[in-house]
């Protein structure tokens, strides 16, 4: 009988699983990656000694205990060189292992996020690490018995799982203010500008996570944004695409150039993909744990909230349940309770002078456009009417717009 293949989801568990002193007893896949680029497994292993494997405490030989095997293997039809979606891919799942073997042993354990067991990040001089040379495969601990409840589908968080969601990006976004290093030459570039840099012999590339966190950001959405401008038929174009009076940007580039990472104080970990598609709750929905960690990288926390209050968070929510929404809309009260919310988590323990509510609140309206103009340009989905009227305020707010420019010009951009 043929060995199996290199790319065996059991094969690879199998020989991850030996590092640490464990067998494998059953593999089911979950799911397979998007566009076919792998699968998300739930495995069983069965330590072979006692305390076998690190967290997975308490062991004892012939014990069992459920982990979720990632593996990376992308199709052999799939582009490469300088196409930017593939690589925008690749190094995601770089960037997500990096992630999970780096960055969570830093969070501590009151963050609900997986710990990782075993990595090809981290396989030289392992056995059997020459026979899955070349692929990307990440065990994690399965907090599915910690948190049983699936997010699911967008805009079916009830009020008390929103209200963890906002406590667990509130904790993340906070710790994370205590882990980033001096440096940003660590970082991942955006995917052109990395291929390119991995291309220059000599040069140090980067190993971490993203520079910029999310995948929406305008540097690499320059066509999606360039379609936009010439789409005549879209209110977005002119109020999104045209230069501003005395200058060469338009209020759009403003606000992406002004959310482009650079080493603010205010500048944390975003998790990048914040959407109830990525996060698992307790059975009474007050504690919260997130997965799918490819974009993880730096930005303004608010970039997380745009769009987890776009897609997952119920209308209700966000506006009185009784009016008529308007063209535009100005903050109304349940937004603002969810955003005081976040915001007094955020600095819990902290001095509230740090990020003052005003600041705050320029930063989150410039987050809503920079998240409006994505959508205008790729399609919207979710709550999209709040989202438009709501945008439609912010860029007719002369003091916002006033701000912005003021901001982008001197880009320090924390005032």
């Amino acid at each position: 009988m043929a060995p199996p293949p290199a790319n065996d989801p059991k094969r690879v568990a199998s020989i991850m699983l030996s590092w640490h002193s464990c067998d494998l007893v059953s593999c089911t896949t979950l799911q397979t990656l998007w566009a076919g680029y792998g699968h998300i497994c739930a495995i069983t292993a069965r330590a072979t000694t006692d305390g076998a494997a690190k967290y997975l405490s308490q062991l004892s030989a012939g014990s069992t205990y459920p982990l979720i095997l990632k593996l990376i293997s992308p199709p052999r039809k799939s582009s490469g060189g300088h196409d930017e979606g593939h690589l925008r891919k690749m190094l995601s799942y770089e960037v997500e292992q990096c992630f999970y073997s780096d960055v969570v042993p830093l969070l501590g354990d009151e963050i609900g996020v997986a710990k990782c067991l075993a990595s090809t990040r981290n396989m030289d001089g392992q056995p059997g690490a020459d026979e899955i040379e070349g692929l990307m495969a990440t065990i994690m601990v399965d907090l599915r018995s910690k948190f049983p409840v699936a997010g699911e589908k967008r805009s079916v968080l009830s009020r008390t799982q929103v209200h963890g969601t906002l406590d667990w990006l509130a904790s993340f976004h906070s710790r994370s203010w205590g882990l980033l290093p001096d440096s940003l030459d660590e970082y991942v570039l955006p995917p052109l500008e990395e291929y390119n840099r991995r291309q220059s012999p000599g040069k140090d590339v980067g190993s971490g996570l993203w520079l910029n966190g999310g995948y929406t950001y305008l540097a690499t959405r320059r066509k999606e944004y360039a379609s936009l401008a010439q789409d005549t038929y879209s209110e977005w174009s002119e109020a999104m695409c045209m230069p501003l009076e005395g200058s060469s940007l338009s209020v759009t580039e403003m606000a992406a150039l002004f959310l482009t990472p650079c080493g603010r104080p205010i500048e944390s970990y975003i998790h990048g993909d914040v959407k109830s598609e990525n996060l698992f709750t307790t059975t009474t929905g007050d504690k919260v744990a997130f997965f799918d960690f490819q974009y993880v990288g730096l930005g303004f926390g608010v970039c997380d909230l745009a769009k987890l209050f776009t897609c997952s968070v119920p209308f209700h929510m966000l506006a009185e349940s009784n009016e008529s929404l308007p063209k535009q809309l100005a903050m109304r009260e349940p937004e603002r309770q969810l955003l005081e919310r976040y915001r007094n988590s955020l600095l819990q323990n902290k001095d509230s002078h740090l990020y003052d509510w005003e600041t705050f609140k320029r930063h989150w309206e410039t987050a809503l456009v920079d998240w409006c103009r994505f959508q205008a340009s790729w399609g919207f989905w979710g709550n999209t009417e709040w989202l438009e009227a709501r945008v439609r305020s912010i860029l007719g707010d002369q003091k916002w717009r006033d701000w912005l420019q003021q901001n982008t010009s001197s880009r320090d951009g924390f005032r």
